[in-house]
C-alpha cells in the first residue's frame, strides 16, 4: 500500500517507525518547515522530518497546502494518507487526493475532547480512561468515522507530556492494523456516538495555579499543562514556575522545620515540614518537588525554601 505520513512532533515519530517496520510504501514524509530553536534560534528539523531522514524516506516540508503541494502529492498516486499530529489543517482539495482517504491518529477517546490539546483536557477533567483512535479525516473537527479505538487506564500522577508519550507508542498500532485492508471492504468506518467535549489549545492564562481549589484539582491543573506551557503561580509579584505536586497524605507531623504552627495552611500559604515543602490549598496541602523563580534555573523546592524562609511568611497567590 502507497502511503503519505504527515506529522511533525516527536509524538508522531512511534506512528511513522511502525507503518515503515509493517512494511508499507511510505512515498513520501510530510512535516512542517524547519524552525528556530534554543538561544541560538538555529534552524533544526522537526522530530519526524529528522525521523524520515533516518528511515531513508523522502521529505517534504510545508505548513499549508498549497496548490503546489497537493500538485506534489497527487504525483505520488497515493492510495491513503495517514496523519497524526501534522499541525495543520488539510482541505478538501487534498483531503481527496489518497484513492482511500486520510487516516488520522488522535489521543482521545472520540468523540471526547476533539482538538489541538485532548490529553491536556483529560488530565485537566481527571478522566478515569483515556485512548486513541483512529478515524477517517474530514472537514470538520476530529469528526470523521471511527476506524478503531485503544484505552487505558491513566497514572494519576501522569503529566500530560508523559501521557502523550504513552499514547504515542501504544496508539501506533492502530494505524497499522487497518493496513490495506479498507479498500477491500474488510475494515468498517463506524460514525461516532456520544457526547462530544472540545479540547483547545491551553493557554498561559489557563496554566496559572488557583491554590483555593481542592488539592486534587491543583495537582490535575499542573499535571494538564507540564511541560507546555508550564504551571505558575506568583509570590510576591513576581512569577514561580512549578513542577508537579503530590497531594499529602496521613496525619499532621510532629513538628515543623521553621518553626510554624502544624495546622492546616491557608491557601497559598508556603512552609517546610519534616523536610518537605508544603503549599496550602482548598483542601489539604500539596508536597511541591521542584520550582524556578523568576530569573533563576528550575531548582529543588526544599532548597528554595531554606533560602527564602528569611524572608519571612511565604504566599503563593
Amino acid at each position: 500500500m502507497r502511503i503519505l505520513f504527515a506529522g511533525t512532533p516527536e509524538v508522531a515519530v512511534p506512528s511513522l517507525r511502525a507503518l515503515a517496520d509493517a512494511g508499507f510504501d511510505v512515498a513520501a514524509v510530510l512535516s512542517r518547515v524547519d524552525a528556530p530553536l534554543g538561544r541560538r534560534k538555529i534552524l533544526t528539523p522537526s522530530p519526524v522530518a529528522a525521523a524520515a531522514k533516518d528511515l531513508g524516506l523522502p521529505g517534504l516540508k510545508a505548513n499549508r497546502f498549497t496548490p503546489e503541494l497537493i500538485e506534489q502529492l497527487t504525483m505520488l498516486h497515493l492510495d491513503a494518507a495517514a496523519i497524526v499530529a501534522y499541525g495543520g489543517i488539510v482541505p478538501p482539495a487534498a483531503l481527496a487526493v489518497p484513492e482511500h482517504g486520510w487516516i488520522n491518529l488522535h489521543f482521545s477517546v472520540l468523540p471526547q475532547w476533539r482538538g489541538a490539546a485532548p490529553v491536556q483536557h483529560a488530565v485537566l477533567a481527571g478522566d478515569s480512561v483515556t485512548g486513541a483512535t483512529t478515524f477517517l479525516l474530514e472537514e470538520g473537527l476530529d469528526t470523521g468515522p471511527g476506524l478503531g479505538v485503544m484505552t487505558e487506564t491513566p497514572d494519576p500522577a501522569a503529566t500530560s507530556g508523559g501521557g502523550l508519550a504513552r499514547l504515542s507508542s501504544s496508539g501506533a498500532g492502530r494505524l497499522v492494523r487497518p493496513r490495506g485492508d479498507r479498500g477491500a471492504g474488510r475494515v468498517t468506518a463506524t460514525p461516532q456516538t456520544g457526547e462530544p467535549s472540545a479540547a483547545p489549545k491551553l493557554t498561559i492564562d489557563d496554566a496559572r495555579v488557583d491554590w483555593a481549589q481542592p488539592a486534587a484539582g491543583v495537582r490535575r491543573r499542573i499535571n494538564a499543562v507540564t511541560p507546555e506551557p508550564g504551571a505558575w503561580t506568583t509570590l510576591a509579584g513576581q512569577r514561580v514556575k512549578l513542577g508537579p505536586v503530590t497531594p499529602l497524605d496521613g496525619g499532621a507531623p510532629e513538628h515543623a522545620d521553621d518553626g510554624m504552627p502544624l495546622d492546616r495552611p491557608g491557601p497559598g500559604v508556603v512552609h517546610l515540614v519534616d523536610r518537605e515543602v508544603r503549599v496550602g490549598t482548598g483542601s489539604t496541602p500539596v508536597v511541591l518537588g521542584t520550582l524556578q523563580p523568576a530569573g533563576k534555573k528550575t531548582m529543588c523546592a526544599l532548597d528554595w525554601a531554606r533560602g527564602a524562609a528569611t524572608r519571612g511568611e511565604l504566599v503563593f497567590e
